[in-house]
């Protein structure tokens, strides 16, 4: 049985990572979606298809079981339901979900390009970055292209090919901030690339570890 406090609280928080998202500019308009898990049961609060970023409201958040079943809406569900849920349900370690259309990040997943983990921070949030194509018909990624990816434990973040970027975590400001690092990083590699490019130069080394301490292990 779902708790009204706890209810009320992650929605709350919902509409607070909502709206950072959306004054970071990683989304606009309606697009995009994001969700979280809920402890007192097998239930998601996710935000609805139609609303932005920044107009969530307790009123329009939606709560949907993991078997699929939505409580009453007067909203049409997401249209990532699907593999929001299904990454629920194949790893317990993710206890939230990001989506978002982020500029830099999508730009270089249009072009076929995966970003490179280049920066210590990228290294070691993230580790890698994986690129998933479109879907086999040519539309947008569903849970069969994506939960394959997430499946490995070691994967909290990826860049879906012409659409956006995902961050996955235990709560939701951790998902937020992988999409944040995501888009930065994509920011920072053009910058790079712009600039080896402009100068005629070979391109520096890659970090291979993220910490001091990780360097010094080695």
């Amino acid at each position: 049985m779902i708790d009204p406090s706890e209810l009320y609280h992650k929605k709350d928080e919902l509409i607070s990572i909502a709206k950072r998202c959306f004054d970071l500019r990683l989304q606009t308009n309606a697009g995009g979606n994001l969700s979280v898990r809920l402890d007192s049961a097998d239930a998601i609060i996710i935000k609805p298809s139609g609303v932005g970023f920044n107009e969530c409201i307790q009123d329009n958040l939606q709560v949907v079981h993991l078997d699929g079943s939505i409580e009453p809406s007067q909203h049409k569900p997401s249209k990532d339901l699907g593999f929001h849920l299904d990454l629920y349900r194949i790893r317990q370690d993710i206890r939230a979900v990001v989506h978002c259309h982020s500029p830099w990040a999508t730009g270089y997943a249009s072009a076929g390009l995966p970003i490179p983990c280049l920066t210590v921070q990228t290294i070691e949030k993230i580790g890698q970055i994986p690129l998933i194509p479109l879907s086999s018909k040519g539309g947008p990624q569903t849970a069969k292209e994506i939960s394959p990816v997430f499946r490995d434990i070691k994967v909290v973040a990826a860049v879906l090919a012409n659409h956006g970027t995902i961050g996955v975590g235990k709560t939701l400001i951790a998902a937020q901030y992988l999409a944040e690092i995501i888009e930065e990083t994509a920011q920072i590699a053009y910058i790079r690339d712009t600039l080896i490019s402009t100068h005629n130069i070979a391109p520096p080394p890659l970090p291979q570890f993220g910490t001091a301490i990780d360097a010094e292990k080695a």
